[in-house]
């Protein structure tokens, strides 16, 4: 995804979106439950660690909910966010993601080796095209092609908003590597296809939101998004849930 924020800008907006994200994808007898959120330390790499458990019942389609055992939708999401370089992992998913100073212009920004990147999908995300988005998903409130940021001046962003920054204005763009491993035979090629494209509406509409809610977290620093998220959590520890869940499989958090 390349946006016009500059590093610093970017890291409070997706901090503060994913706070807001885990509170509306909460509900329903379903939700997220937050075990960790803590800085750590590990072989030099610093960061914010955080463990999460998520339901993905009513997420998936109806012939995995079919055949799933008991409990194999309930998944752990765990999360390393050494920001500018985050990932996180969970029983079958894992996202690598780094945020660069750059027009999205880099290639193989995660140095894989030859064969492996070979086998890669490259899949720009172009958060202004509402042809990416899904009739379900869309919400004028969070079109880029009509917000308008009072704050910052952003927006609306036309077809060739990215051709038209100037050499000045803060840019950057989020370099994100999912791998997928779906191991129930008979299922495997068709749930991975699946979650592939999840990822991909995932990151549009989160993106998008982030975009059209600048106004709210412009301007705030990491003591006000690190106090928001612990009232957060204490807000989803408040909310009924039937079973913990991992609904969103790609919020680096």
């Amino acid at each position: 995804m390349f946006i016009f924020y500059s590093l610093c800008q970017y890291q409070v907006g997706q901090l503060y979106s994913v706070a807001e994200a885990s509170k509306n994808e909460t509900g329903g007898g379903e939700g997220i439950e937050v075990l960790k959120n803590e800085p750590y330390e590990e072989d030099g790499e610093k960061g914010q660690y955080t463990h999460k458990i998520y339901h993905l019942k009513s997420k998936v389609p109806a012939y995995v909910k079919m055949i799933a055992p008991e409990g194999a939708l309930v998944f752990h999401e765990k999360a390393w966010n050494a920001y500018p370089y985050c990932r996180t992992n969970d029983f079958m998913i894992k996202i690598e993601t780094w945020h660069k100073p750059d027009m999205g212009t880099l290639e193989n920004v995660h140095n894989l080796d030859e064969q492996t990147w070979g086998t890669v999908e490259v899949v720009p995300i172009d958060i202004a095209n509402n042809e990416e988005v899904a009739t379900a998903d869309y919400k004028p409130e969070e079109d880029p092609t009509i917000f308008h940021s009072a704050k910052t001046g952003r927006g609306p962003l036309g077809p060739e908003w990215k051709n038209e920054l100037k050499e000045d204005c803060p840019h950057m763009c989020a370099y994100k590597l999912v791998t997928v491993k779906f191991r129930w035979w008979g299922l495997q090629t068709k749930v991975e296809n699946f979650i592939h494209r999840q990822e991909k509406r995932i990151f549009t509409n989160f993106h998008r939101q982030l975009f059209c809610w600048i106004d709210k977290w412009v301007g705030l620093t990491m003591e006000d998004i690190r106090r928001m998220e612990e009232e957060t959590q204490k807000e989803l520890e408040e909310v009924p849930v039937a079973i913990a869940v991992h609904l969103t499989l790609n919020f680096e958090i």
